[in-house]
C-alpha cells in the first residue's frame, strides 16, 4: 500500500514537472522578456539613484551651507535671496525640490520671514515643508506656524497648532512652552477650561522643564 502511494506521488510529481516544463517551453519568450524587463527596471533605478539623485542631493547640501551661515548671522535677506554668488533658501527650494536640503530650506525660509514679521509668507513656506520625521524639527515647525497665526490674530488656529506641536514633540523642551503659549491664548479667547487643560498637562507630565516651576500661578489665574 505504501509503495503504491509512493509511486502515485512520484507520478504526480512527474506530471507536474512535465506540465511546468511544457508551460515554460510555450511561454519561454514571454517569461524571459518579463525577467529582462524587471532587471532593466532595477538597473535603471540604480543608475538614476547613483548618477542623478545622489549628486543632486550632494549639490543641494553644498548649496544650503552659505544660506545657513547667513541665517545664523541674522542676515535674513541674504539667507532668503542669496548674494549673487551663493543661492538663498528660496532658490534652493525651487532648484532642489524633493531633496532633504530643499525641504529643510522651506523651514529656514519660513524662519527668515517670521523674523522679519512677514507671517503669511512664513506660513506659506511652512505649508511646503514636508516634515522630516524628527521629534524636534517637525513639532518646532508646527509651533512656528502656530505663532505666525497668533501674530495674524487667528488665535483659535494658533492655539490648536501649538497643542498639536506639544503632543507631537512630547518632550520637556518643546511641549511645555507650546502648552503655556496655547493656554495663554485660550485665556484670551475666554476658554479657561482649555487653558487649564494645557497648564495641568505641564504640571503632570513635564516636571523636568523650567516652565513647570511657575505653572501654578497660571493654573490659579485660569481658575
Amino acid at each position: 500500500m505504501a509503495k503504491k502511494q509512493a509511486k502515485k506521488q512520484v507520478n504526480e510529481f512527474d506530471q507536474t514537472l512535465s506540465t511546468s516544463i511544457s508551460f515554460y517551453e510555450k511561454n519561454k519568450k514571454a517569461i524571459l522578456w518579463g525577467i529582462g524587463g524587471l532587471l532593466a527596471i532595477i538597473i535603471i533605478a540604480l543608475l538614476i539613484h547613483q548618477f542623478y539623485i545622489t549628486p543632486r542631493n550632494n549639490r543641494a547640501n553644498e548649496s544650503i551651507f552659505p544660506a545657513e551661515q547667513a541665517f545664523m548671522d541674522g542676515n535674513y535677506d541674504k539667507a532668503l535671496n542669496g548674494d549673487g554668488t551663493n543661492m538663498g533658501f528660496l532658490a534652493i527650494v525651487d532648484e532642489f525640490k524633493n531633496t532633504k536640503a530643499g525641504n529643510l530650506a522651506c523651514l529656514y525660509a519660513a524662519k527668515c520671514y517670521a523674523a522679519t514679521e512677514k507671517y503669511q509668507e512664513a506660513i506659506d513656506m511652512l505649508n511646503k515643508f514636508d516634515g522630516c520625521g524628527d521629534a524636534m524639527i517637525s513639532p518646532a515647525a508646527t509651533a512656528l506656524k502656530g505663532n505666525c497665526y497668533a501674530e495674524l490674530g487667528e488665535n483659535e488656529k494658533a492655539a490648536d497648532l501649538l497643542v498639536k506641536a506639544a503632543k507631537d514633540a512630547d518632550n520637556n523642551t518643546i511641549s511645555p512652552t507650546c502648552l503655556l503659549q496655547a493656554g495663554q491664548i485660550y485665556i484670551a479667547l475666554g476658554q479657561k477650561d482649555k487653558a487649564l487643560e494645557c497648564f495641568n498637562q505641564i504640571k503632570s507630565k513635564y516636571q523636568q522643564s523650567s516652565v513647570y516651576y511657575e505653572i501654578d500661578k497660571y493654573i490659579e489665574a485660569a481658575q
